[in-house]
């Protein structure tokens, strides 16, 4: 197979990052993917440690607190797409405090991002959470009905959210609430709660079908007390936050798709000139071989939307419809090809012996979290209809 880069020029800095990724992923990650994912309520903790140190929690943070500089997406996208080819799950548990930066480099003063930024990015950094869904709002988020109410110099923040992703071991957590329920976006403002907050509790940890390496759980809000100075931006500016957080970790999503996708193809690729069938290697059949064909072109169209995306927002221009097209054809493509690995595996894809089944259930979260296909089909619309 050809070099995921070939006819891109990649500069000095890629190429380190993209090699320090791959490495680690395949050294570390991918040995790892069966343990954790038969642990199900546990994230490897030791791997993120490991990870830490070597700067793959905190290349996406800005330099001048402290983190890897590598602020632009399309470098983001080549690192995340090399960590989620070791595996998706994994992968996105390292990443996952950009999450959690997203809205503090946008919404926070600078007091604020050096109060929570440069902890994450030492050799030891502290995980975060960030917290959207309710039990009856996931993709609108305009809708959400956890309060924040003024009181005094504080905020006091009463609701639930649910599907929580580090939940059970992040120190800090952006809550998304509203100041002015029925006022939908108007209203939605962003504050960072620490863990020992009093009114604050985690619940039980979710049961997944799959990316079992990142624990989610509910959150409960019962009066939490939050200092005004916790608020990113003003009233009413956190759901502009969420929705620029959205645009990059869509596009992240779809590069951690791709890795997935590649991953599947070359599990199948390698399978099939192994695998005999009626006397002869299996890719010599026209069906394997045209199936192999179409994992290829997928892998491909997933990568290069998503670097069109990634290059879109790096131009600081509105990627709304980008990121959309980005993570609905790259999710869907990893549903795709992880089920056309497992079929060219036949039986043994079914077994547990492989990771593909395991694969197929990770890649299912990709078309449902950050808003499912179905958004990502509305949002493309609506810019089609303007």
């Amino acid at each position: 197979m050809r070099a995921i880069t070939d006819g891109f020029e990649l500069t000095g800095e890629q190429r380190d990052f993209v090699a320090l990724a791959r490495d680690f992923a395949l050294r570390e990650i991918r040995p790892r993917a069966r343990e954790v994912d038969d642990a199900d309520h546990e994230s490897p903790l030791d791997l993120w440690e490991k990870a830490a140190k070597l700067g793959l929690t905190s290349f996406m943070l800005p330099e001048q607190y402290g983190g890897g500089g590598v602020t632009d997406l399309v470098t983001q996208a080549l690192v995340t797409e090399e960590l989620c080819y070791g595996d998706i799950g994994i992968g996105n548990l390292l990443t996952s405090n950009g999450f959690f930066a997203g809205p503090v480099e946008t919404l926070g003063t600078p007091e604020q991002r050096e109060r929570w930024l440069r902890p994450l990015t030492g050799g030891d950094p502290p995980m975060t959470a960030l917290a959207v869904t309710e039990p009856g709002v996931g993709s609108d988020a305009a809708a959400l009905t956890t309060r924040a109410e003024r009181d005094g110099s504080d905020y006091v923040l009463t609701g639930q959210k649910t599907w929580i992703s580090n939940a059970p071991y992040a120190r800090w957590i952006v809550v998304f609430a509203t100041v002015a329920p029925g006022s939908r976006s108007r209203g939605v403002s962003a504050f960072v709660v620490e863990r020992d907050t009093p009114g604050l509790r985690i619940g039980r940890a979710l049961p997944k079908m799959g990316q079992r390496a990142i624990v989610s759980a509910e959150v409960f809000l019962d009066g939490v007390r939050v200092p005004a100075e916790h608020r990113l931006g003003e009233e009413g500016q956190g759901f502009y936050g969420l929705m620029r957080t959205f645009d990059a970790s869509r596009i992240l999503i779809a590069a951690a798709c791709t890795g997935l996708s590649r991953a599947a193809l070359d599990a199948a690729l390698g399978y099939a000139k192994e695998r005999e069938q009626f006397g002869v290697p299996i890719i010599q059949h026209q069906a394997v071989a045209f199936r192999l064909a179409d994992m290829a072109a997928k892998v491909d169209a997933s990568r290069l939307l998503t670097w069109r995306a990634a290059r879109v927002h790096d131009s600081g221009r509105p990627c709304a419809e980008e990121a959309a097209i980005a993570k609905l054809t790259a999710s869907e493509n990893a549903m795709w090809c992880t089920w056309a690995a497992l079929q060219t595996h036949g039986g043994w894809g079914y077994s547990r012996e492989f990771l593909l089944e395991k694969w197929m259930r990770d890649a299912k979260l990709e078309e449902i979290e950050e808003g499912t296909s179905d958004i990502q089909r509305l949002i493309i619309s609506r810019s089609l209809a303007r």
